[in-house]
């Protein structure tokens, strides 16, 4: 698959990257112990290490072979990738509609007091683009 055309990514790449957008750059071993401290459970080191070949086959991150231990990094941005798996959530689920994702996350979740504060801020600054 050319790099250009960048799948979506699992559920199990996507905790990945998570780690790898919060630590940055990192070995095997650094993603697979904080996987496992995140979910409290053992995960297979040659699962995540398969895992990232194959993330690299995918373009979803990068490995730099220089040293004797790879190192992995994201090749795609969180803002990137979040917004792209928003975008197709919002066509497939809600027919397009802004409105219908917004309304049921909120319904879903009871925002706290400062993501409310947030949101507006958010809608206040829209609603002034299109004054």
């Amino acid at each position: 698959m050319p790099r250009h055309a960048r799948p979506r990514p699992t559920n199990a790449e996507l905790d990945i990257l998570r780690v790898l957008w919060r630590r940055g750059p990192s070995t095997v071993r650094e993603v697979h112990a904080e996987l496992e401290l995140e979910r409290g459970a053992e995960v297979g080191y040659t699962t995540i290490l398969k895992l990232l070949q194959i993330m690299d086959e995918k373009g979803l991150v990068t490995r730099d072979a220089r040293a004797r231990t790879h190192v992995y990094a994201p090749r795609v941005t969180q803002r990137a990738t979040q917004r792209r798996l928003v975008t197709e959530l919002v066509a497939r689920a809600f027919g397009g509609s802004a409105h219908g994702l917004v309304m049921q996350a909120l319904a879903a979740k009871r925002p706290t007091a400062a993501e409310l504060e947030e949101i507006q801020r958010l809608l206040d600054a829209m609603k002034g683009e299109r004054r």
